[in-house]
């Protein structure tokens, strides 16, 4: 889609640090765009929407576009998906998150500077996008503060397996490429008024969330 990969290094692991904003598979095929919450509620291929549906903001992309899922026959036979990232890129896995979590807590990333326990968040997030909080530690008590690791995690929000969207400017949520179990997929998510990066196991597939790629 002719767009410019910007990159941070974190650790050993170069990272996109902007969000994921394409139309097309690598090798060209399109990605569908659904609007529509019933259709995307039923989808077990990929898609994407923008947030909220509107063209000025940025996409989210359900589990099967990540994992490059376009039709019922690669649904059930992983060798006939296509590939999402570019060349000599691919979608996190939940370990790539972990070494990425575990590598800013244990270099002073944290909040308050220490080395242990998870509060990376400020770190990762944006300085500018989330709305306030007076929290201790937390994402939105002075933005000025963020973004020391240079990953810079926008609130965009997310898209709900229902197909209703929620909470652009106070949550994000980005995919890895682990499945858990048939129906869900794990993620990574920061929320505003606290000071981790969260993990989460229960995500369903259909959810609209944004992407990161990792360089192979």
């Amino acid at each position: 889609d002719g767009n410019v990969i910007q990159t941070v290094i974190i650790c050993n692991q170069t990272w996109t640090k902007t969000n994921l904003n394409v139309t097309k598979y690598r090798n060209g095929d399109v990605i569908p765009q659904v609007t529509d919450p019933a259709e995307w509620d039923n989808l077990t291929t990929g898609a994407w929407c923008h947030y909220d549906n509107d063209p000025t903001k940025p996409r989210l992309y359900n589990w099967y576009a990540v994992m490059g899922i376009h039709d019922p026959a690669s649904f059930s036979n992983p060798s006939l998906r296509k590939e999402f990232a570019p060349e000599g890129w691919h979608v996190p896995t939940d370990g790539e998150w972990t070494t990425l979590e575990e590598h800013l807590i244990a270099n002073g990333y944290n909040y308050d500077d220490t080395t242990t326990e998870n509060k990376i968040a400020k770190a990762m997030a944006s300085n500018t996008g989330w709305n306030s909080s007076t929290n201790t530690g937390a994402i939105g008590n002075d933005q000025s503060l963020n973004n020391s690791s240079g990953f810079n995690a926008f609130p965009e929000g997310f898209r709900s397996s229902s197909g209703s969207f929620y909470n652009e400017g106070i949550i994000t949520f980005f995919w890895s490429s682990t499945e858990n179990f048939p129906d869900y997929a794990w993620s990574r998510g920061l929320f505003l008024y606290y000071s981790y990066l969260f993990r989460n196991a229960s995500d369903y597939k259909q959810c609209g969330f944004s992407v990161r790629f990792v360089r192979d």
